[in-house]
């Protein structure tokens, strides 16, 4: 199996260019940066000091990175991190966030002569890999140059383990390259172990860990000016197939609500096609330096990195990714670390041990179908004693977990010093 997905992968990077360019036209990938995705590096690898590598799908995971970034840089200041990702959002994101001395790139294309270029320019000392992207190509590689690879914050769903299962023997050859791994939830930590035949263990969520999204107070103060006396609700992480059901709702609540939308994927063909199927709506969007006004039905929060400020702008917050069937849930801890009353769809399959402390203790409730969307929202803008409660049950299950950051690091370092007589 191994052989026959090499010789696939190297067979489908023949129509690799048309693929790309493809992505560029649909604003999926960066025009300027498409050469990293054949393994040429557009950055120079730092000559002194080791390189760790972080490879994380998109930007949750990206973003999960970065307390750990910080940990390693502050200790050891001849250490480097490069930072690899896949989608253009991360890159965006990650060229505005990670601190010196840590670089992004996009993570090349799994077929073996892109692999190949990439792990000959970077040789990194380490490999880290963030829940549940695996491109086996990549693993197998930097596994036969003895680079020590850790995958942390595992996280499979339901799905995902159900893919792998079909696949056993190939799924075993790949999860066994990793020297360690640190599984964030319970069903994961239990498929692993059946998968290797060894224990291995939850250790938690790294997401706990991570600090609250930042945000400009004195604009967050000047935006609610703008909008009014309204109560805003912001929807958060919306996929194509949750707009419509969105727009609904926001078209019966636009008497009383600013509704604050973030698309899971803003791009600015999408916020124009948006927009023009729907000239019965107010809209203002972040990208053009709009400033809403007290009429503007959608505040469009078509940017990246700018979650803390629509987050911070809000009442309450409906999570998307979780109001459609084919949908797996996104992570509900930025908004409830931002003390923000959290509602979320019924499917949340990915995120599903996170939810449940805050789901059996109302700190978090679930809008169980969309057509009563706009019903419970409503309700909830109108109820500030019942956000309060929730804001008070977030806080109590938020302090009660934490601590994964500090045994991921230190599992790290047994990593790196049993191989390289190095540490963190």
């Amino acid at each position: 199996m191994k052989k026959r997905y090499a010789l696939t992968m190297r067979l489908l990077s023949i129509i690799a260019p048309l693929w790309l360019r493809k992505r560029v036209k649909d604003e999926k990938e960066d025009k300027e940066r498409i050469k990293e995705r054949y393994g040429r590096s557009s950055l120079t690898r730092p000559n002194e000091g080791r390189l760790i590598w972080m490879h994380g799908a998109s930007v949750g995971e990206t973003k999960t990175f970065l307390p750990l970034i910080s940990e390693i840089l502050e200790s050891h200041p001849d250490y480097s991190v490069l930072v690899t990702s896949g989608t253009k959002t991360s890159a965006d994101l990650m060229v505005k966030t990670l601190p010196d001395r840590a670089v992004h790139q996009y993570i090349p294309l799994d077929a073996p002569q892109y692999v190949t270029r990439f792990l000959n320019h970077w040789k990194p000392d380490m490999a880290i890999w963030m829940e549940s992207e695996i491109w086996p190509n990549l693993i197998f590689e930097t596994s036969k140059r003895k680079i020590p690879m850790a995958l942390i914050n595992a996280r499979l769903n339901p799905k995902s383990m159900m893919g792998w299962n079909k696949r056993h023997k190939f799924a075993q050859s790949i999860f066994e390259q990793f020297d360690t791994i640190l599984p964030s939830d319970t069903p994961t930590a239990h498929w692993l172990s059946e998968l290797l035949g060894r224990d291995i263990s939850s250790i938690g969520n790294l997401k706990y860990d991570a600090p609250p999204l930042s945000f400009d107070i004195e604009e967050r103060s000047a935006l609610l000016s703008a909008i009014g006396n309204r109560k805003i609700w912001t929807a958060a992480s919306i996929h194509g197939e949750e707009m419509d059901r969105i727009i609904a709702a926001q078209k019966t609540l636009k008497h009383q609500s600013c509704l604050v939308m973030v698309p899971r994927h803003p791009s600015d063909a999408g916020s124009r096609m948006f927009i023009a199927d729907h000239p019965n709506l107010k809209f203002a969007r972040r990208s053009k330096n709009q400033i809403p006004k007290p009429e503007t039905d959608i505040y469009l929060f078509d940017t990246f990195g700018e979650m803390g400020l629509a987050y911070s702008l809000a009442d309450l917050t409906v999570i998307g990714g979780s109001l459609a069937p084919s949908l797996l849930g996104h992570n509900p801890l930025e908004p409830v670390r931002l003390n923000i009353p959290t509602f979320t769809g019924p499917h949340i399959a990915s995120f599903a041990e996170i939810y449940a402390p805050y789901l059996e203790n109302n700190g978090i409730k679930t809008i169980e179908d969309h057509d009563s969307l706009a019903q419970i929202v409503g309700d909830m803008l109108s109820d500030p004693t019942t956000l309060d409660a929730m804001r008070k049950n977030s806080a109590n299950i938020i302090s009660e977990n934490g601590g994964t950051l500090q045994i991921t690091l230190k599992a790290l370092e047994a990593l790196l010093d049993k191989s390289k007589g190095s540490k963190f």
